[in-house]
């Protein structure tokens, strides 16, 4: 074991890049992990069921959790800050911890919209799919609302220009669900991914109101080159469309008008106008009988 572990640090010497060994602390995976869930704690209460929300306690116990998430957030926020400082080059220690609590009890402050966005976005789930039965049902089992859910939540961070958490938080729900927000993008209200397993929205997306979306599809970017990180590289949905399953839509420039339906496995690199139905030729069927009979 010392000879390995003499290689190992030798390692450490000689590949950069990876290392992180005498830095400011980072983001603690397991405490984003921790947040999200008392976060989501928070927009659904009563659907954990170690929970007691009887009238008497109540208070008590959303006090306690907004104290939980107030505390997280700013020692994990703060991490974050002293990282961005670092990369800077400069020192920042009692700026970032104010930064940090700033930040945090900003976001507490959103969970009261954030909880209306919530509501439209299990409504929108409720009204789309007709196998759905009760707000319950969608909020214990649907893998697009807790998705969304935690969209919503990592991208008031990333509009505050917090580094890393955002992405961590898009990553956990990512290894969770199978759909892939980043938290850059922009979504619009009562937005409901059905099924959801393999969804790709890109950050610069932009999606409007009342937008439905099925498994598989991929709202991307034509072109990943570096340089064009600071450019609108993924489209535009605009209000009410619907798009089917594996579905891809690339590019920064393109627009898919206002109530048009894209349909299953197409490839879109240009606008749609609105209105707008837009599907594969349909392939000839082969089907063959026991018998062996084509038909």
């Amino acid at each position: 074991m010392e000879s390995i572990t003499k290689d190992v640090l030798e390692s450490y010497r000689e590949v950069g890049g990876i290392n992180h060994l005498s830095g400011t602390s980072l983001p603690s995976r397991d405490s984003i992990k921790t947040l999200m869930i008392t976060y989501e704690s928070l927009i659904f209460p009563g659907f954990q069921s170690e929970e007691l929300l009887e009238s008497d306690y109540i208070s008590f116990t959303v006090g306690n959790k907004l104290h939980q998430l107030a505390s997280s957030l700013t020692i994990e926020i703060g991490k974050s800050l002293r990282f961005r400082c670092m990369q800077k080059g400069v020192v920042c220690e009692k700026d970032c911890r104010k930064e940090a609590s700033s930040v945090a009890r900003k976001i507490l402050n959103k969970i009261p919209d954030l909880r209306k966005m919530a509501l439209k976005d299990v409504n929108s789930a409720l009204r789309g799919d007709p196998a759905a039965r009760s707000h319950e049902e969608i909020i214990l089992s649907y893998p697009g609302v807790e998705a969304i859910t935690i969209h919503r939540f990592a991208h008031e961070l990333y509009l505050l220009e917090i580094p890393l958490i955002p992405r961590m938080m898009s990553e956990q729900i990512h290894r969770k669900t199978g759909i892939d927000i980043h938290p850059g993008a922009r979504i619009g209200e009562n937005f409901f991914i059905d099924h959801g397993t393999g969804v790709v929205i890109g950050e610069t997306s932009i999606i409007g109101d009342e937008v439905k979306v099925y498994q598989g599809v991929t709202i991307g970017a034509l072109s990943v080159n570096k340089e064009d990180a600071n450019v609108k590289r993924h489209p535009t949905i605009e209000n009410g469309v619907t798009i089917y399953a594996g579905a891809t839509i690339l590019g920064g420039k393109t627009i898919i008008g206002e109530k048009t339906t894209i349909g299953g496995n197409v490839w879109i690199t240009e606008s749609v106008p609105p209105g707008s139905l837009v599907y594969n030729k349909p392939a000839d069927n082969i089907i063959k009988n026991r018998d062996r009979k084509s038909s």
